[in-house]
């Protein structure tokens, strides 16, 4: 179960062991530990005997890094197609870093290179193709992300599947490829691609979002079951939606039930500034709200009814809007069912933040803060906010 530990409600909190579940035809495995997290990629990079695809936004140059590589270059060297895509800006993994896997027979790609239109969009997804299997999540490949929550490492969430998602997967990962490994390509062409991307119509859905004219596929599908949902659970990292989206849960709240479990710790306190920007609004409308205050909080993890999300997107402006995000929708009331459970665990190790403990921390200068950190993240930038933290 992993090295426990107390939360500020005296409730006993580990790292959950690996869970698994069918839903809708896909073999479902999720690893909440960051070991088990690392060590199952590792194995999945290891038993490949056709092909490795992967595609993250941070890549560290530190010893998660490293052994990640290791795993590629061996794939590599026994005859596996080895692909991987790398955010140009979150990314640290360089040219002489990844010469290894070129010299190998493998190949990789930079999302975002030069100062372009390109630039300013991230490359936000996380995603591992391995022959058959698939793994998602919201964690990248650095050290902290696999770290226990003992040295403050990230709490987050991998998930491998089997099944017909895999090949929805497989065919959003070739025409990223594509465009990634064109040097002359256009931005419009993966606008293009965001806007035109089949994710599904049945129980199943493979949700891709990015900057298009008209609401992408992950935006539609949000609003939509926002829009006529009961019952709404949520662990998010960074939350700090536009005011319209915010409107849409205290809706549902007022008709249903919301319970939200928000990041009290993150390696940017200007996103728990924003977030706590709409806790009084939230409140208001009878939602509940906690503060995850043991680690840092890096978890996606939306279910509405009987509808799971999980992937790769906050549930932030950047990430409804902007940056490439990557979300698995699966309508299965066990698989809501389990995650409930799973949410309920978060909650058991949290901070409740009750309308009077908001009221005592809501102080003019707070409220001036949070807002203005609000600002930062949502319109500015993640950096010039982590940068600032303005004391949060």
């Amino acid at each position: 179960m992993g090295e426990e530990r107390s939360s500020g409600e005296g409730v006993a909190y580990a790292e959950l062991p690996p869970f698994a579940i069918t839903a809708q035809g896909q073999e479902l495995t999720f690893y909440p530990a960051g070991k088990d997290r690392l060590a199952r990629l590792l194995e999945m990079i290891g038993g490949a005997r056709e092909s490795v695809r992967l595609c993250f936004y941070i890549f560290a140059v530190d010893d998660a890094g490293q052994q990640v590589r290791d795993a590629l270059i061996a794939a590599a060297r026994r005859g596996v197609a080895v692909t991987l895509i790398l955010d140009g800006f979150g990314a640290d993994a360089d040219e002489e870093f990844l010469q290894p896997l070129r010299d190998a027979g493998g190949t990789w790609h930079k999302f975002s290179s030069g100062w372009t239109q390109r630039y300013l969009i991230r490359n936000h997804q996380k995603m591992v193709i391995a022959d058959g299997t698939a793994m998602l999540g919201g964690f990248n490949i650095a050290d902290a992300y696999f770290a226990p929550p003992d040295v403050n490492g990230w709490n987050d969430l991998a998930v491998t599947l089997q099944g017909s998602a895999v090949t929805h997967l497989s065919r959003w990962f070739d025409a990223l490829e594509r465009w990634s490994g064109d040097p002359k390509a256009k931005w419009l062409a993966v606008s293009r691609m965001i806007r035109e991307w089949d994710p599904g119509q049945g129980p199943v859905q493979l949700l891709i979002g990015g900057p298009t004219r008209t609401p992408s596929s992950w935006m539609q599908a949000i609003r939509k079951d926002l829009a006529g949902g009961r019952r709404m659970d949520m662990v998010m990292a960074y939350f700090s939606p536009a005011s319209r989206m915010a409107r849409r849960i205290g809706h549902l709240a007022r008709r249903g039930s919301v319970r939200l479990v928000m990041a009290g710790k993150s390696d940017n306190n200007a996103t728990i500034g924003a977030a706590r920007s709409m806790y009084d609004y939230l409140l208001g409308c009878s939602a509940k709200i906690w503060e995850f205050t043991l680690c840092k909080l890096h978890t996606k993890l939306i279910v509405i009814d009987d509808a799971v999300y999980f992937g790769s997107a906050n549930f932030d402006m950047r990430s409804l809007y902007v940056n490439l995000e990557l979300m698995l929708r699966i309508e299965d009331a066990a698989l809501a069912d389990r995650m409930r459970t799973f949410i309920g665990w978060h909650i058991a190790a949290s901070e409740e933040i009750t309308p009077q403990l908001n009221k005592r921390r809501a102080t003019l200068f707070n409220r001036f803060r949070w807002n203005l950190a609000w600002f930062l993240v949502a319109v500015v930038d993640y950096n010039v906010s982590r940068r600032l933290n303005l004391g949060l």
